[in-house]
């Protein structure tokens, strides 16, 4: 099955739903970053909220930003996401190891720890919104289904997933985010709380072989889902030489200067997707009198 999401109502509009299945996208993530299988597992989870929190955007310049910084051995998570189903992101410590939870699954909660969470929106203001709120348990899904209550005051359920092949590539990933629109019905949240404790997991639903589509039924069922549309999604990079060159015209004339006094080549890697560029010492100068330009 391709990566792709879905965005539908049910009840009249008094709910909004969206769905996804992300097992490439997390694949391609896993490859790049080479992360053990609990960092696969935390980092999917991540890319495919990144996923259906984009769409939520209005315009097509916009760009969500979804970090996680937290007291574990993972230190932070990042997640970037545009309108058009383009995601990417990357751990700061992709090989952590540590032992099943109590549950028997993987303990992303003891990798991610105590900390933030950050929800960027730059909507092409000024200045970006920033909403953040405290971990909860460091599960990301409960964590975001806080951040939805608290700093958007929407009340939402968010259930995402990574299942693991035994050789550690992705066999299963997606998830889903059912949100309440202020004008509810109680008949209507009170059957919604009823479907939502019959599902097992994201990835119990995926290896049975629903789509997206199938899974939003599931979920709301006797709620009378309508579809609304249907979007690829996709772990996709923009990372190029020119951003790069602003990247370093920002560092300043003073830090390029120093470079060139190196008299070395420089190389500069993409967090995001590896990519390395190298820069000589004539381009260097080159950077420099832009600089001061």
């Amino acid at each position: 099955m391709e990566d792709y999401m879905v965005r539908a109502t049910a009840t009249d509009a008094q709910i909004r739903a969206f769905a996804c299945t992300a097992r490439e996208m997390v694949e391609k993530a896993r490859k790049i970053h080479n992360t053990s299988p609990i960092i696969t597992a935390a980092l999917g989870r991540l890319l495919s909220a990144g996923a259906m929190m984009g769409s939520m955007l209005k315009g097509d310049k916009e760009l969500l930003t979804l970090q996680i910084k937290g007291d574990g051995p993972v230190q932070g998570l990042i997640v970037t996401a545009d309108s058009l189903g383009n995601v990417k992101g990357y751990p700061e410590v992709p090989d952590v190891i540590l032992p099943a939870n109590a549950q028997g699954k993987f303990d992303v909660a003891g990798a991610v720890g105590k900390g933030y969470l950050s929800v960027i929106k730059d909507m092409g203001l000024k200045e970006p919104y920033v909403g953040q709120t405290e971990l909860q348990t460091g599960e990301i899904a409960e964590d975001l289904t806080y951040y939805f209550a608290t700093s958007e005051q929407v009340p939402s359920s968010v259930g995402l997933g990574v299942l693991m092949n035994r050789d550690n590539t992705v066999c299963q990933a997606g998830g889903f985010i059912i949100q309440l629109m202020p004008f509810a019905e109680d008949e209507v949240i009170e059957k919604l709380e009823k479907n939502l404790q019959k599902i097992s997991s994201v990835t119990s639903i995926l290896k049975e072989g629903n789509t997206p589509e199938q899974m939003l039924e599931i979920l709301l069922e006797g709620l009378n889902p309508e579809a609304l549309d249907k979007m690829p999604i996709a772990y996709s990079c923009n990372c190029g030489r020119q951003k790069i060159e602003k990247v370093l015209i920002s560092l300043g004339a003073e830090e390029i200067q120093d470079m060139i006094e190196d008299g070395k080549e420089i190389e500069v890697n993409c967090h995001f997707c590896n990519a390395q560029y190298k820069f000589s010492v004539e381009e260097l100068k080159t950077i420099l009198q832009q600089c001061n330009g």
